[in-house]
């Protein structure tokens, strides 16, 4: 079965934080071929603390090389899927047995780890030479970029903007409204059921329009709204029908895709009903690893682990040393939190887990 006549041929689409970990975990059992337009990992959740401070994504930022022993890696992207390769924008053809597509969202940041760490570097020079921050987008992204600022720059003004009726859509009401209370106390300004015309930005203006005709004065901006996924590439291919009206791939329960028994997916590009984070896109990783072994030795498909969701959990940084948390039973903010999550933003946890030293 296998594409060389040894171990099979496993072949991962992305190499985000789902499809590293698979690649990572699979080494030793297959022929695995990491296929990721990147150079590195990037610790996605430690994105805004580099803004701030950029010297931290010198522990965020991974080489596929530094965790990957045996997996072959090519820098490139996928364009297309047929029953037995991945064709790639470079030409290549790679052959596979099984395969897992883990492409998440589009990427708009730098291919190579050095230009990535020069991103960070000019984000950084353009809040420390502003008096004033807009931010657009009152999710994750916008509470924890705000919060950075506002605690590492307490003497800026920051101003959130968000379209929703609250912050945090995902999270409960009542951790919702405890993170708009810690922004608040934070002289952060937050303008709610509101828009700012995304085409209309430029790095040059510093008057900002929203869609109820306020003007909002800064210095400069940050679009903090979720990316597209990154799944349009797969509308020619043999996956078509196993996209749902969102794009999203269709997944059975033990991560296979709908209708084939070779090809996996996981995170974010999965219709799962949950929360989109990168500790559920490991667990996915590692169950379909687990999967993969037992479809290697050639057991039963009834024998494969399922996955199920669990209650949602969140874990929202806010700054440097406190944080929220909604749990099953209670919602904490403050310090607690953010002793589990904003000092290292799991960074060093995570690369244990890649077999690194933290």
């Amino acid at each position: 079965m296998a594409a060389d006549g040894g171990k099979p041929r496993v072949v991962v689409v992305g190499g985000g934080i789902g499809g590293a970990l698979l690649a990572k975990t699979l080494q030793p059992d297959a022929d695995v071929v990491l296929l990721d337009p990147k150079d590195y990992l990037e610790i996605n959740w430690a994105e805004l603390r580099s803004m701030v401070e950029p010297s931290f994504a010198e522990r965020s930022l991974i080489y596929h090389t530094d965790y990957l022993t045996t997996a072959t890696i090519v820098t490139s992207t996928a364009v297309n899927i047929t029953e037995h390769a991945v064709l790639t924008a470079d030409g290549q053809s790679l052959a596979y047995d099984f395969l897992v597509v883990a492409t998440g969202h589009v990427m708009t940041s730098s291919g190579n780890r050095t230009g990535r760490l020069t991103e960070f570097q000019s984000d950084n020079e353009k809040i420390k030479s502003s008096e004033s921050v807009l931010i657009i987008g009152g999710g994750p992204t916008g509470v924890e970029l705000a919060a950075e600022i506002a605690v590492d720059y307490p003497e800026k003004k920051v101003t959130l903007v968000h379209r929703g009726s609250r912050l945090l859509e995902f999270i409960d009401k009542k951790a919702s409204k405890k993170c708009l209370d810690w922004l608040t106390s934070k002289k952060v300004d937050v303008l709610f059921q509101q828009s700012v015309d995304l085409g209309s930005l430029s790095n040059t203006e510093k008057f900002y329009k929203t869609s109820s005709g306020e003007t909002i004065t800064a210095d400069c901006h940050f679009v903090c709204i979720g990316k597209p996924l990154s799944s349009s590439w797969l509308h020619d291919t043999i996956l078509k029908e196993s996209l749902d009206n969102k794009g999203r791939i269709m997944v059975e329960k033990d991560l296979r895709v709908k209708g084939y028994n070779n090809i996996f997916a996981i995170g974010d590009i999965t219709d799962i009903p949950e929360i989109k984070q990168g500790y559920l896109a490991q667990k996915h990783a590692l169950l379909v690893a687990k999967n993969l072994k037992l479809l290697m030795k050639g057991p039963p498909a009834s024998k494969l682990a399922t996955y199920s969701t669990g209650y949602p959990l969140a874990l929202v940084s806010l700054g440097r040393n406190e944080g929220l948390a909604q749990l099953p039973f209670v919602t904490l903010t403050g310090c607690i939190p953010g002793m589990i999550k904003s000092r290292d933003l799991f960074v060093s946890k995570t690369r244990k887990q890649m077999g690194l030293n933290a």
